[in-house]
């Protein structure tokens, strides 16, 4: 059992690591926000769809969970357009640090739509890291609305990671990613038909942009997206949120190195990732000390 769950983990925490690049590909596509999140969700429906036929997928689900599906998929939408938006309106460190709230908003509402208490750890250590991230960078004024965009893009994530925990118990992994994006793609589409914003320009890419849409649909949507809901089967939201922060760390390194965001990094840099670091192995070794305890419990 310890084996599979290290195998789990590991894989949890290489796909934050490929995550951790999509902010620097939000920032490297010329694109506004509705077309970089609009192309992005089109070429991962179509090759994911490829990719569930190929294998042999079975994408039959009944109407109940479709809808639920279909809902959950416009809460994803909204938290793309949120967090890309929130890098266009300030920057790739400001959007992270915002982000990494989405720990504090999954220790809340995963008791609630688990039916369980509220663990205090939980709350503690999503305090904890949202406070040592606060310490890698010192946020201006003048990005409020990045601060606001991605509060919000954590608390969608927060949100949907919750809810497809509950969903993957019963509908196969695959066919829950599929139908939620494919939902995502028929929302956005008619909203973008709606507001008149399918013009030509709409559809013209520059090479900067098709070739940042490309990696971002195909190495950091589509295997991690498949991969990550699978988890949930696994390992709880709340540990998968709280792993995720890393992905702050990720991000905000991969745009020092491209974008020279920050160039002079302070000492407090460091010690928030150690910080984070810590936090997200004290998560998983609490988890265990509590399954522990409670298999003793259980009488024989």
């Amino acid at each position: 059992m310890d084996k599979g769950i290290n195998k789990h983990y590991l894989l949890l925490h290489f796909i934050v690591f490929i995550w951790g690049f999509s902010p620097v590909l939000g920032r490297f596509i010329t694109a506004d926000t509705w077309q970089l999140v609009w192309f992005r969700i089109l070429i991962t429906v179509l090759v994911m769809f490829l990719y569930l036929k190929l294998t042999k997928q079975s994408l039959v689900v009944n109407r109940k969970d479709l809808l639920k599906l279909c809902g959950i998929g416009l809460i994803i939408l909204v938290h793309w357009l949120a967090f890309y938006g929130a890098i266009k309106v300030s920057n790739i460190s400001v959007t992270m640090v915002a982000f990494s709230t989405g720990t504090l908003f999954s220790s809340i509402i995963e008791p609630i739509l688990y039916k369980r208490k509220i663990k205090m750890y939980e709350i503690v250590i999503g305090l904890v890291i949202i406070a040592a991230i606060g310490l890698i960078f010192s946020i201006e004024t003048t990005y409020w609305k990045g601060i606001l965009f991605g509060i919000f893009a954590a608390l969608t994530s927060s949100l949907f990671g919750v809810l497809n925990g509950l969903m993957v118990k019963r509908v196969p992994s695959g066919a829950i990613s599929f139908y939620e994006l494919s939902a995502a793609l028929l929302g956005l589409t008619i909203f973008l038909a709606c507001s008149g914003s399918f013009t030509t320009d709409f559809f013209v890419l520059d090479q900067r942009s098709m070739i940042g849409l490309l990696l971002l649909s195909l190495v950091c949507t589509v295997f991690p997206f498949l991969a990550a809901v699978n988890l949930a089967k696994y390992i709880s939201p709340y540990t998968i949120v709280l792993t995720v922060n890393l992905e702050t760390v990720y991000g905000i390194i991969w745009a020092i190195i491209f974008f020279k965001e920050n160039k002079e990094v302070k000492p407090t840099f460091y010690l928030g990732v150690l910080i984070i670091l810590l936090a997200v192995f004290l998560n998983s070794y609490l988890k265990n000390v509590t399954e522990r305890k409670l298999l003793n419990a259980k009488p024989e």
